[in-house]
């Protein structure tokens, strides 16, 4: 069992670029090696100054159908599916530097951000990795939608979704996931975002979605899925809902030992259920593993460092 778990960062500097989902243009992404205790920090190189925007949950300044931060005059948004690849590699320290207001949306999962990341290598660092370890239970209801922590020896996520729709009618839409990185690879880093036809026109009318298309994004028209290939795995909507929560929790700047649920839950409720978490600190704590410590986790199961 390990017993010392450190913080981690990427060995290379590696660049990709796409189109952004929402504002349709060409982005390029770079993901650069940072020290330890920097945390995910986003950098507009198309702006003038060096402001940088934090992956932090008190920088969120938009949640509709994405999760931006913002820092001053600085913006980033649809920052959830990298933010769900650093956390399903363990990566705790990185700089991303981006030539838009937007991170490209590659696929629509996070499999590509998990290949760049890869393919940059991943090394440890001389400093302990800092856990959020959840003590008592938070919960946060918005009309039909709720999100909750719970302690959990672990990191548990668990999805419900409630879509009047014949195809997703037809699939699983309550999932329970107990996080390795091993899991999270194959059943969840590849599960693409989606959406539905009908809706697209009113979404681009609000400057939104003007990027999206069949090969980022699963299409569905009123009765059938509009992709030649069809889906990744029957499950691939909650799937993709998990990656997205994943994503938006890993902006408490730590991994979780705790247990969260979703109801209909989305990047707008999930922030509230961060927040809501933050400022209630009788119901967690920092943690870290060191030493012969008994309790060190198996839920984090990261790849071997060459």
């Amino acid at each position: 069992m390990v017993s010392t778990i450190k913080q981690r960062t990427i060995k290379n500097s590696v660049a990709i670029s796409g189109i952004s989902l929402h504002g349709g243009e060409r982005v390029e992404l770079t993901l650069r090696p940072a020290e330890p205790n920097t945390g995910v920090i986003f950098y507009r190189t198309d702006l003038s100054g060096s402001i940088g925007i934090p992956a932090k949950a008190e920088y969120v300044s938009e949640t509709t159908l994405q999760t931006v931060l913002k820092n001053q005059s600085a913006k980033i948004g649809t920052v959830e599916h990298l933010l769900s690849a650093l956390a399903g590699l363990g990566i705790d320290n990185v700089i991303v530097e981006v030539t838009a207001g937007e991170l490209p949306i590659m696929d629509g999962s996070s499999a590509p951000f998990v290949f760049l990341i890869q393919s940059a290598g991943i090394v440890e660092q001389d400093a302990l990795k800092r856990f959020i370890k959840i003590k008592k239970p938070i919960k946060v209801v918005v009309n039909d939608k709720w999100a909750s922590l719970e302690p959990y020896d672990g990191f548990r996520v668990t999805f419900t979704i409630d879509f009047d729709h014949p195809v997703l009618q037809a699939t699983d839409q309550h999932c329970v996931f107990d996080f390795s990185c091993e899991k999270y690879l194959k059943e969840v880093s590849r599960a693409r975002t989606f959406g539905f036809v009908s809706g697209l026109e009113k979404l681009r009318e609000m400057g939104l979605a003007k990027g999206g298309g069949l090969d980022n994004a699963v299409g569905l028209d009123d009765y059938r899925i509009l992709n030649d290939n069809g889906l990744r795995f029957e499950d691939e909507f909650i799937k993709h809902k998990i990656l997205d929560a994943i994503g938006d929790l890993y902006l408490l700047s730590a991994p979780l030992i705790g247990a969260y649920e979703g109801f209909k839950s989305g990047h707008a409720v999930n922030h509230q259920l961060c927040m809501e978490l933050l400022k209630n600190q009788e119901a967690w704590d920092y943690v870290t593993f060191a030493g012969h410590e008994q309790d060190a986790v198996e839920f984090m199961k990261l790849q071997v460092v060459e």
